[in-house]
């Protein structure tokens, strides 16, 4: 996609600061009607109540969970240790579901305030199979079209187009991973990259091709990977890609004099400030802001994901079922006030829905050694 636009972040609204033992508890705490910036957090309540079918309450509740549930699921990462199963925040209860490998810690994982459950498969051996999946990808039969970690389900999936599920679970038992981790998902459509030759709004690559701004950052911005070259010149926003990474990785770094500011744009004449790049977890609400369908919201489906595109492989998105169209790539993924990820691809419209996967910005951030500007 090479459809430019500054971006600017669309806010976030709650800031909630209660503690990982107060989680159990988080149903009942009352929430601010008042969000710190009302402009850019109604722009995001409207778009969570619109895309997820919540009321004005209900999304701010939500932000509010999930704030909690993500400071339990990093305290629980690191005191699990090896008996970490994965973790995804469960919209129907308003809690973080906790999977732990061995029985003993379940009482941990309970005392800091999530809902725990035994699963066969850490996180880490999970995260391996996945990996070992996508390094092999491009020499995956034809039909096989990307894999993921499912924490809700302590599995690796594996997609393939219709009709494709045999071969797919052939491919599987050939790389020799635990094949019982691995679930054979077949879909109706094949992933695609968000790219178009078009006119319109920023930014500009070639002086025709256009893609979406992800987050500025000091000395320039990030995009995604596919949508230049390194070397490439950029306009509205003048500037230059310093360097891309694509396939493999999808994400760019476009050095420019323009003013950077910590803004995602909500497509309905607002912003919302960016706090940071802190990770969101399986099963949280996040939005997304691109120059041709502008904001939309949905879930975290899934990490570790790789995505075969006729292009290439790229390793290591998130999984969403966020709408995205043509010129959308290279666009901001945002969760509360938290920078996520950078457009990457996917299938459907806006439409009818479908999945997009995003390129996590901390890795971007790390690569470049670039600092995500703040508000």
């Amino acid at each position: 996609m090479k459809l430019g636009i500054a971006c600017r972040l669309v806010g976030t609204l709650l800031l909630a600061t209660a503690t990982a033992a107060t989680a159990a508890s988080a149903s009942s705490a009352s929430v601010p009607d008042t969000p710190e910036r009302p402009d850019g957090a109604a722009s995001l309540l409207e778009a969570m109540q619109r895309d997820l079918g919540l009321s004005a309450r209900e999304s701010r509740l939500r932000l509010y969970r999930e704030t909690i549930a993500e400071q339990v699921r990093h305290t629980l990462r690191r005191t699990l240790g090896n008996s970490y199963g994965g973790a995804h925040y469960d919209a129907a209860s308003g809690r973080l579901v906790v999977g732990v490998t061995d029985h003993s810690r379940l009482a941990d994982a309970r005392a800091a305030g999530a809902h725990a459950r035994l699963v066969e498969y850490s996180s880490r051996r999970l995260a391996g199979i996945a990996e070992r999946l996508g390094q092999s990808l491009r020499s995956a039969p034809d039909g096989v079209t990307g894999s993921y970690v499912d924490t809700a389900d302590n599995s690796v999936v594996l997609t393939a187009e219709h009709g494709s599920a045999v071969a797919a679970r052939k491919y599987v038992r050939s790389t020799g991973v635990a094949a019982d981790a691995v679930r054979v998902v077949e879909t109706e459509r094949t992933p695609r990259l968000y790219a178009d030759v078009i006119g319109g709004n920023p930014y500009y690559i070639g002086g025709n091709t256009r893609c979406s701004v992800g987050f500025a950052v000091q000395g320039g911005f990030l995009s995604a990977g596919h949508c230049v070259a390194t070397g490439d010149s950029t306009s509205d926003p003048a500037g230059r890609a310093e360097g891309s990474s694509f396939p493999g990785n999808d994400f760019s770094y476009i050095r420019s004099s323009a003013r950077g500011r910590p803004l995602v744009n909500d497509y309905a004449g607002g912003t919302v400030d960016i706090a940071g790049s802190t990770e969101a977890p399986v099963g949280a609400s996040v939005c997304r802001s691109g120059a041709t369908t502008g904001w939309h919201c949905g879930t975290i489906l899934g990490k570790r994901q790789s995505v075969r595109y006729p292009s290439g492989v790229v390793a290591g998105l998130t999984r969403t079922d966020v709408c995205a169209e043509s010129g959308d790539s290279g666009g901001s993924f945002v969760s509360g006030q938290q920078a996520q990820g950078i457009t990457s691809g996917g299938w459907g419209d806006c439409t009818d829905g479908g999945i997009t996967f995003f390129q996590p910005v901390n890795e971007a951030l790390d690569h470049y050694d670039v600092e995500l500007l703040t508000g």
